[in-house]
């Protein structure tokens, strides 16, 4: 669902949680719920599911993971179980493409050091595959959407623009070496920066996932009661994004984000259309979006580099609330 419609499903629903060992609920729309076990261990609840968006099932299943374990990821928490969730046409597809895609998220679940317990299947004429995911954290070290402070710098840690190249290989426009190349990001985990991102004791952070940079980023300014301005010529894209979006090729979504935000942001004028709807294209398997304080910014650059991710870059900053929670320049 697009965050408009969302949102309005979500008007009149009671969020404020009943136990106070909800430390994370639906009040703050965050990546996951936290609740409190003891005074040092929290566990931290997902779940995330879609339709295909590759061709080959193994890939479809690692990216599948990848991106439900995102969101633990972006709590600052470690992942420990899943359970798949499963919609498949059974008696008009080959069971072998469900058996290759749990393969693929199995794969990824192991890498992340997460045991796949069980799930649920259910026959349906529209193929759908994801995960919930449960982990763990300190509940000192969460990481959530409403810690964005006064002079925080923006980091984003992979580049943008899955959606519509997903669009482009649906329309048979992406060539085999950008195939390769968008599969690799989208089944690369956010572990890393994660565990980078916590041992720095950052604490805000989302995952850049269905509503797009923008999305995500509105959620976070929202949240925390403060404006995020965003620096557009600094926000990195997948090779071949830019040229698509100008020719047309790119997701329904992306124009539900922009529409979604229209009337809270103010986009300066030299912003160029193809960026501004860039960075409204719903990603798969995304990057952090972390709010790093200025005095640790160099600090845990040179740590994330370290750990072989060349793709972090420094896009804005989080400055007290403007009249609008995004400002785009």
């Amino acid at each position: 669902m697009g965050p408009g419609d969302l949102e309005k499903v979500l008007t009149g629903i009671p969020r404020k949680p009943q136990s106070k060992k909800v430390l994370v609920g639906l009040d703050t729309l965050d990546d996951a719920g936290v609740y409190l076990i003891r005074r040092d261990l929290a566990l931290v609840h997902t779940v995330d599911f879609f339709t295909p968006i590759v061709d080959d099932a193994y890939d479809f299943g690692a990216i599948a993971a990848a991106n439900a374990l995102s969101d633990v990821y972006a709590m600052g928490a470690v992942p420990l179980t899943a359970l798949c969730i499963v919609c498949f046409p059974s008696g008009e597809m080959d069971l072998e493409i469900l058996r290759q895609m749990l393969r693929g998220g199995i794969g990824k679940l192991r890498e992340a050091g997460a045991e796949l317990l069980g799930g649920h299947s259910v026959r349906d004429k529209e193929l759908k595959f994801g995960f919930a995911v449960t982990g763990a954290a300190r509940p000192s070290k969460l990481a959530r959407k409403s810690g964005a402070r006064d002079g925080d710098v923006l980091l984003l840690t992979k580049p943008l623009g899955t959606g519509v190249l997903s669009s482009a290989l649906k329309a048979g426009l992406l060539p085999k070496k950008m195939e390769r190349e968008i599969v690799k990001q989208m089944t690369t985990l956010n572990r890393a920066s994660s565990q980078v991102m916590t041992r720095m004791g950052v604490k805000a952070c989302t995952d850049v996932t269905g509503f797009g940079l923008l999305g995500h980023a509105y959620e976070m300014a929202t949240a925390s009661h403060h404006t995020l301005r965003i620096d557009s010529s600094a926000v990195p894209f997948a090779q071949g994004v830019l040229e698509f979006i100008s020719k047309g090729v790119f997701p329904g979504g992306l124009s539900v984000v922009r529409e979604f935000l229209e009337g809270k942001l103010r986009v300066e004028a030299c912003v160029q259309d193809e960026r501004m709807y860039g960075m409204c294209d719903p990603q798969t398997s995304g990057g952090l979006l972390m709010c790093v304080p200025e005095k640790k910014i160099n600090a845990l650059m040179r740590a994330i580099q370290r750990t072989g991710s060349k793709q972090a870059k420094i896009i804005g900053k989080v400055v007290r609330r403007d009249r609008v929670p995004l400002v785009i320049y």
